[in-house]
């Protein structure tokens, strides 16, 4: 049946295929034991760091990736120039998916149908159901292991070909904690109101929300994931009752999976709905919580190099921060350890030297790290810089000061 679904890759063609945890496993092995299938194919996904792990434009050297987020695994074929990493945040990305992209085939990963032919989109309903909107031809892939969750549903008879594929789902670790990690989450849920509507997003500080939120009632996931650390508050009593908690994706393992389909209060939507600016700013008390690489004293946050090298894409945090400055009560979190390597590199900097800015200096609200809470809405430069020194590591502190100061008199 695997050889039906490599039919669909000729020369010339536009196909997108799911990422995240909607990723086909699957097909992602039948093309690498096949890879002259993807010479002169272009392929469009959102393939996420830390989740997805094969490069598709790595089969043929004719072949190419249009991606919005960089996996390590893709670096050697962006380095050859077989990669397009578009720089959109993800409402950004919804839109091209739906207009400018040119599918011309969509392979959307789906459960098995009901009774009245109607599939789930299960673990990833992100982008799945834009491209199969857009898609002049479409596949479906169903799989017994996929779970029924609420959310977009799509007719198997839209469907010009199906294929039934019994092959086990993506699932995603949980972010390991530390001591440090922990406490930037607890100062972080100091500032999170009860009744408030969270998102949550990737990395090791952001995770720690979840345990660092059970003390908290009356709670609400808009959020791009889900991660098992939901268990945590469902278990603690802390979700508002009756509520339903919306998102793109889950992230988790099996067993959770098929917990959140058992659930029903857990609805997913495309990123039309996660992270459209009208949905998500209607939401009162809206708090999003996300992770950086650095942040500089003017505020500006830097989500996607690392060493002066490209390492993620824009993501959702813009989206996110947006929506959140504009949310009565909303606040817009920026959790990021002090320092990297082992002390050696303070993640507080005087400015940002990348290329580009993820997150502009208009967009600032909240950066903790585990030294302390700086609140930087409302606050002038100097007043900004003194609030992000003092939340820097004590060592780089001096250090800090004596580059603004400098910084400050070219101004």
């Amino acid at each position: 049946m695997i050889a039906e679904l490599l039919d669909e890759f000729r020369p010339g063609k536009t196909i997108y295929l799911p990422g995240a945890t909607g990723e086909i496993v699957a097909l992602a092995k039948a093309l690498a034991d096949d890879p002259e299938r993807m010479a002169g194919v272009r392929m469009v996904s959102c393939l996420l760091p830390g989740m997805n792990a094969f490069d598709y434009a790595a089969l043929d050297p004719s072949a190419r990736s249009t991606v919005f987020l960089l996996t390590s695994a893709m670096k050697g074929s962006l380095a050859e120039g077989r990669v397009d990493l578009m720089p959109l945040s993800y409402s950004a990305t919804a839109a091209y998916i739906a207009q400018d992209a040119g599918i011309e085939t969509a392979f959307a990963h789906v459960s098995e149908p009901d009774a009245q032919g109607q599939c789930s989109f299960g673990v990833a309903a992100d982008f799945s159901p834009i491209a199969w909107e857009a898609a002049a031809r479409r596949i479906a892939v169903v799989n017994p292991r996929m779970p029924r969750m609420p959310g977009p549903m799509l007719a198997i008879g839209e469907a010009d070909r199906v294929i039934e594929i019994d092959h086990p789902l993506i699932e995603v670790a949980a972010a390991p904690q530390s001591v440090d990690v922990s406490a930037i989450a607890e100062r972080a849920a100091q500032l999170v109101p009860d009744g408030a509507a969270l998102q949550i997003g990737l990395g090791g500080a952001p995770a720690g929300l979840w345990q660092a939120l059970s003390g908290h009632r009356d709670l609400r996931l808009r959020s791009g994931l889900i991660a098992q650390g939901f268990e945590v508050l469902a278990e603690a009593g802390a979700l508002e009752a009756n509520a339903i908690h919306r998102c793109g994706i889950l992230c988790g393992d099996a067993g959770f999976y098929q917990r959140m389909s058992a659930r029903g209060d857990i609805v997913l939507a495309d990123t039309r709905t996660t992270h459209g600016a009208m949905s998500l700013a209607s939401e009162a008390r809206f708090i999003a919580a996300n992770s950086a690489i650095e942040v500089d004293l003017l505020g500006q946050v830097n989500v996607e190099w690392q060493g002066g090298k490209l390492s993620s894409g824009v993501g959702g945090a813009p989206d996110f921060v947006r929506a959140a400055a504009i949310s009565p009560e909303g606040r817009a979190m920026v959790l990021v350890p002090s320092t990297a390597r082992g002390g050696t590199v303070s993640r507080i900097v005087p400015r940002l030297t990348a290329p580009s800015v993820s997150l502009s200096r208009d967009l600032a609200d909240t950066v903790i790290t585990e030294h302390g809470v700086a609140e930087l809405r409302g606050l002038s430069l100097d007043g900004r810089a003194q609030a992000m020194i003092a939340i820097a590591a004590p060592a780089w502190r001096d250090s800090l000061e004596g580059q603004w100061r400098a910084l400050r008199d070219t101004m």
